[in-house]
């Protein structure tokens, strides 16, 4: 056997564990764009039945012109573009939709509270919300390539500016935690010891993720730990308290919005997770190039 031989070889044994990755990854990033799909299903389906906005995440002035027709102009938008992102020929295309319109929301709705009270931590968080669901639709818009030769390429070089907006939201979502200890504390579980302290707990969290992947601490890791830590909110606040009062429209759109939101987490974590295999295999299964992460 020649040395170019035995090259190729090592070669070949050395990707069996990045394709393994790779298969994670892509699980990870079904996960993530699933509840994300969902949870804005949801959120267009409780506008079309109720007629109106979703409460604090879609803050809209009453004063507003046709208020009540925007409302359902608005629920069958959400939910046009989360059914057209679970076609395949359609996603990368109503994922941009659902970008910019929570693009759009952002600017004219949050950012415009928070220029106004600068100092008002709720008004950030309103904004952080927003600014994660952003991510999450702009991750998927970068996934998806027209062309599966330069993916990963596409990939590598979009990993940038998702990854340090999401983690800007995480260390809101922190920051909020510890404002409003309280209101959090009582969103807790009944039956956990010592709620306040989980509030600071999970308040915690949030900060080390989002500093993690800011400074790209491990950043991999740190998206996967916040990704795991809004889906157990789902499992241990939201569903609880949809199953509590089933007729609650706000239940609905707190369980439908933290789904969103932990889509665009594990988006987020599988992206980051993705674009490290990519750099790992080039394009031609040649020699692995150096990691970031």
């Amino acid at each position: 056997m020649t040395t170019h031989d035995i090259s190729i070889t090592e070669n070949q044994v050395d990707r069996v564990p990045n394709i393994a990755r790779k298969r994670i990854d892509n699980q990870i990033m079904a996960l993530g764009h699933s509840l994300f799909t969902l949870g804005l299903a949801g959120i267009g389906v409780l506008s079309l039945g109720s007629g109106d906005f979703a409460y604090t995440w879609q803050p809209v002035p009453q004063w507003i012109p046709l208020r009540h027709g925007l409302a359902f102009i608005s629920g069958f938008a959400l939910l046009a573009a989360a059914l057209c992102m679970l076609a395949r020929r359609s996603v990368r295309r109503a994922a941009l939709a659902m970008t910019l319109y929570q693009l759009l929301l952002l600017i004219t709705l949050h950012l415009t509270r928070v220029l106004y009270s600068p100092l008002d931590v709720g008004k950030w968080l309103g904004l952080a919300e927003n600014l994660a669901l952003v991510c999450g639709g702009w991750v998927i818009v970068c996934s998806v390539s027209p062309s599966q030769e330069t993916q990963p390429h596409k990939v590598q070089h979009n990993t940038g500016w998702p990854r340090v907006l999401f983690a800007g939201a995480c260390v809101v979502f922190g920051v909020s935690h510890f404002a409003y200890a309280e209101v959090t504390a009582g969103m807790v579980p009944a039956w956990l010891p010592y709620r306040i302290g989980f509030a600071y707990l999970t308040g915690a969290g949030h900060l080390a993720a989002g500093i993690a992947m800011l400074l790209t601490i491990i950043p991999g890791i740190a998206s996967i730990l916040e990704a795991c830590m809004i889906s157990t909110f789902i499992v241990l606040l939201h569903i609880p308290g949809v199953l509590h009062e089933p007729g609650s429209r706000l239940q609905w759109t707190m369980l439908c919005q933290a789904s969103a939101l932990a889509g665009a987490a594990w988006l987020n974590a599988g992206f980051l997770a993705r674009a490290k295999t990519a750099v790992g295999i080039s394009p031609r299964g040649g020699d692995f190039a150096t990691s970031e992460n």
